[in-house]
């Protein structure tokens, strides 16, 4: 059961180590710790990924700013409270971290896969140029009776494919993980600069259910 739930949320990043470890919280005496991974894009441009990882995987205490590493592990979410609201705060938890030597060309330095549910309607737009966007909530079940809920954006005839989905459906995933930036309105003179996480979406497919 465990391992088969495991296999609906497979997440593998690479990139450069690109702050110092920050602590998150403890289960059972172990300790975790917040770590922001840089994943280079096809473009020249790169997405900035916060990884959650136990001190029993890498040495906390030690500088590892400008290290190539390679993460396997999940895309998990958990609700933050917040300014009178919770806040959806989404990270990769890391299963397995390796050092590298160094990035191919050809490698993949951000891929992920999901199997989850539609909880929310699909939201359908089109940008100003007339591209189409489609936004997924994917709730992707964790053992335990626990899930993750991951926001999803698809583009062109994915998008157009997306936008039919109805709340319930299962529905399989492929993409990256990006991070984008935007400004959060606080009140009328303030402004703040915050950092959203989402799937961009490659491919999706619906997934008949299993009896």
């Amino acid at each position: 059961m465990t391992d088969k739930v495991i296999e609906n949320n497979q997440v593998t990043v690479m990139g450069e180590i690109v702050s110092g470890f920050s602590y998150s919280h403890e289960i059972f005496g172990e300790g975790f710790y917040m770590v922001d991974v840089r994943c280079k894009r096809l473009s020249e441009s790169y997405d900035i990924i916060p990884v959650m990882v136990s001190e029993r995987l890498m040495d906390v205490n030690a500088d590892y700013i400008g290290e190539l590493i390679c993460v396997n592990g999940q895309f998990r979410s958990y609700n933050r409270h917040e300014e009178r609201r919770n806040r959806l705060v989404l990270s990769v938890f890391a299963r397995e971290v390796n050092f590298i030597e160094e990035m191919e060309e050809s490698s993949k330095t951000n891929q992920i896969f999901l199997d989850g549910y539609i909880c929310k309607a699909p939201i359908y737009r089109k940008t100003p140029l007339g591209r189409e966007i489609a936004d997924l909530l994917l709730a992707v079940n964790r053992p335990y009776g626990k899930s993750d809920y991951i926001p999803c954006i698809c583009w062109g005839r994915n998008a157009r494919y997306a936008n039919n989905f109805k709340v319930g459906e299962r529905c399989a995933v492929w993409g990256r993980i990006q991070s984008r930036e935007y400004m959060k309105k606080l009140d009328e003179e303030n402004v703040e600069k915050r950092v959203a996480f989402e799937v961009s979406v490659s491919k999706l497919e619906l997934l008949e259910e299993e009896n």
